[in-house]
């Protein structure tokens, strides 16, 4: 379900059926939006649910990897986070903190939006409600995926999902290059 938490999640017998339920090459671990960013939240929710899911992933001999995800456009103000790069700065550190500790891959999307934000601010990755990814945002964190499980680069690829190719080959670039720095963070 939408907006659910790891802690629910681990808490599921649904979720545990799901991940025993076939011989599974990746498991995708992702964090409701806000909860790596603030680090109550993170030590009390998503890092113990992470501790919990990651052997259970493993038993299973299935590949966990942990889905960097992007912040809030204008960030958390009322956690202190008053803009993107604030949250996005929480939010890796705290993907990063727990990915050490378990020896998890990760696919480095909210890092790859940051990089995306800082070098072309014009191109917009999220919709209107500044939360949910906009189709240059979902290619952006596809091209990710697509070098974090084939360990292959997305440069060069002919699907551009819509975009204009100019845009497309931008972000086909910086996936590749957010995935080269992340593989150095988690050895």
């Amino acid at each position: 379900p939408g907006g659910w938490t790891l802690a629910q999640h681990a808490a599921s017998q649904t979720t545990i059926d799901l991940i025993n339920s076939t011989d599974w090459d990746y498991v995708v671990i992702q964090e409701q939006s806000q909860i790596p960013s603030d680090e109550y939240s993170r030590s009390q929710i998503m890092i113990p649910a992470v501790r919990y899911l990651v052997p259970l992933i493993r038993q299973n001999k299935s590949e966990p990897i942990l889905f960097i995800t992007w912040a809030h456009q204008n960030g958390w103000p009322e956690m202190g986070m008053t803009d993107y790069e604030s949250m996005q700065s929480q939010i890796i550190e705290g993907y990063l903190s727990i990915a050490k500790e378990e020896k998890v891959a990760v696919a480095p999307v909210g890092y790859a939006w940051l990089m995306e934000h800082r070098q072309n601010p014009q191109l917009p990755l999220w919709t209107n409600d500044g939360v949910h990814p906009d189709p240059n945002g979902t290619y952006l964190a596809a091209c990710v995926f697509y070098a974090t499980i084939f360990n292959k680069s997305p440069v060069g690829l002919l699907y551009y999902g819509g975009l204009p190719i100019s845009t497309a080959k931008e972000l086909q670039i910086q996936a590749e290059q957010a995935v080269q720095t992340s593989r150095q963070w988690v050895k």
